[in-house]
């Protein structure tokens, strides 16, 4: 996926920064040669799925390159027919055709290599997770990590999630929405890049049940404090946390290795909870 510079349309908000990446497990480097034009994963995750069919905007996240072992490759060769989706933006998806199943889906923006998602899916095999990210090794890693865990309740999305929320899924479909660890894009003039914003929220809401549960988590501060703000201030979400503020963290949400590093450097963490608040009666 490229990035973006141009200004963002109201309605059409700034899209999801993956997780930082984690270390994926030692392996050899699936480093191959291939003609010019030739895809790099015939069988798997497009490069760019949704094209040239949408506007270019400021986008919240940025392409990372990074190897993909052989182990990454041969799951994205493999289970991405069953397990992975590309959000081209083209078609509406019927969520329980997607999963085999009616029930509940929880939207994951920005996963990183995945751990955190796969032990999230484990604890709740019930909720089936939508995961999208834009990292390729980290795709491999989460369905490795699907695979052989028998998480049959994960789906990998590949591409642009606000295309996803917006032209892919149906009003009041998801049953919640995770943003773990975005990027805080800490310069003051790439704040336009952060991902919760009013605009994103707008689009969320149409998207999410009443009741649903936006969870987000991150390490840097005074990103946690725009958090609080933008979504304190929003009138079809309310806090969890009766008094307000910060929410404790949820012992269901897994501590990551990425977490203990910030942890281990003296980063606080601070955790949101919201609830989409019942639509109002007309």
């Amino acid at each position: 996926m490229s990035d973006s510079v141009n200004t963002p349309e109201a309605a059409r908000p700034a899209d999801a920064e993956p997780r930082t990446a984690l270390p994926s497990a030692p392996g050899p480097s699936a480093r191959t040669s291939r003609s010019k034009g030739e895809p790099r994963f015939p069988d798997g995750p497009r490069p760019d799925p949704a094209g040239s069919h949408f506007e270019r905007r400021i986008r919240s996240f940025q392409p990372r390159r990074s190897r993909v072992t052989t182990g990454q490759a041969d799951a994205l060769a493999r289970l991405w027919a069953q397990w992975g989706l590309d959000i081209d933006g083209q078609r509406v998806i019927d969520l329980a055709e997607l999963f085999g199943n009616a029930g509940p889906v929880v939207l994951e923006i920005g996963f990183g290599m995945g751990e955190a998602t796969a032990q999230l899916a484990a604890a709740a095999p019930e909720t089936g997770i939508l995961a999208v990210d834009v990292h390729t090794p980290g795709q491999g890693n989460l369905l490795n990590l699907a695979e052989q865990g028998g998480l049959t309740n994960i789906r990998v999305g590949n591409g642009d999630a606000i295309i996803l929320l917006r032209e892919m899924l149906t009003p009041d479909s998801l049953d919640g929405l995770r943003v773990y660890f975005p990027d805080p894009w800490p310069k003051k003039r790439h704040h336009k890049r952060r991902l919760i914003q009013p605009e994103f929220l707008n689009l969320a809401a149409t998207r999410l049940a009443p009741g649903a549960i936006v969870h987000c988590a991150t390490d840097w501060e005074p990103y946690a404090e725009q958090m609080l703000e933008v979504l304190t201030a929003h009138p079809d979400f309310e806090n969890t946390v009766p008094d307000g503020g910060f929410a404790p963290r949820p012992a269901f949400r897994p501590l990551t290795r990425f977490e203990g590093q910030g942890l281990d450097k003296g980063h606080v963490v601070n955790d949101l909870l919201f609830r989409r608040v019942p639509h109002e009666s007309t």
